[in-house]
């Protein structure tokens, strides 16, 4: 497997950037895998959700393709197939939300990793939120249950049109999936200031490397059935064509 530096130095090739002496930033990531950050997400967030795009967020519309194209047992066995889709290394290099870019994304940003926010994040004099091993699951037309979906799919575009047309032509569906192994919170604010994180000890494994009143790093081992962070969209009717 190629090693951070090595996927960092492909990252700056393709984008045509400069990379010396720190992690990319999440930007540059998202970029070039073409990935975006999920609106919320549970361990339950499964592949082939639909979401709408209204031209600056995306939303979940609560909806999955495999609830239009099975019924009774055939659902839930392709339920559970997606439920245990395998994750490989995502090979993208470890990298950086910046403070700049977590007031840009919003608090929605840390709760993506069980991470609770106390205060206004332009309050800090530093935050980042560093993203460790990323796993990635994703729907190919070559493994189980995406074969049969896309032949399902094939043939529901077809006799159910009206339906098709009205719930996923135009909006997008979840073709891959990205996990964060572990993330590293670093924090940095004046004594005076209103600022702190908390986090859901549920399947994490919390390192506390620093925690004053001023200065916190803590690192964030995730275990068991995670939560994703971010996904590939595909548009409804495009998502035959791989």
């Amino acid at each position: 497997m190629e090693n951070n530096e090595q996927l960092t130095e492909l990252l700056a090739l393709d984008l045509g950037i400069s990379i010396t002496n720190r992690r990319p930033y999440a930007k540059e990531v998202f970029k070039w895998q073409d990935m975006d950050l999920l609106p919320h997400s549970s361990t339950d967030t499964l592949l082939c959700e639909i979401y709408e795009w209204n031209g600056r967020n995306w939303r979940t519309t609560n909806n999955n393709l495999i609830g239009y194209l099975f019924t009774g047992d055939q659902l839930n066995i392709i339920k559970n197939q997606l439920i245990n889709v395998q994750k490989y290394p995502a090979l993208i290099p470890d990298f950086e939300f910046t403070k700049e870019s977590m007031i840009e994304y919003g608090l929605s940003l840390p709760s993506l990793f069980n991470i609770g926010v106390n205060g206004d994040i332009k309050n800090a004099k530093d935050f980042s939120v560093r993203v460790n091993g990323v796993t990635k699951s994703r729907i190919t037309n070559i493994d189980s249950p995406g074969i049969e979906i896309l032949r399902s799919f094939s043939e529901f575009t077809q006799n159910e049109s009206k339906a098709y047309r009205k719930n996923i032509k135009f909006n997008f569906l979840s073709t891959s999936l990205f996990y964060a192994e572990s993330v590293e919170i670093n924090l940095e604010k004046d004594a005076e200031v209103n600022l702190d994180v908390s986090f859901q000890t549920q399947n994490v494994e919390v390192q506390a490397n620093v925690d004053t009143d001023t200065k916190k790093n803590f690192v964030l081992k995730y275990t068991g059935n995670q939560a994703p962070f971010a996904a590939k969209f595909t548009k409804g009717k495009d998502f035959d064509i791989f």
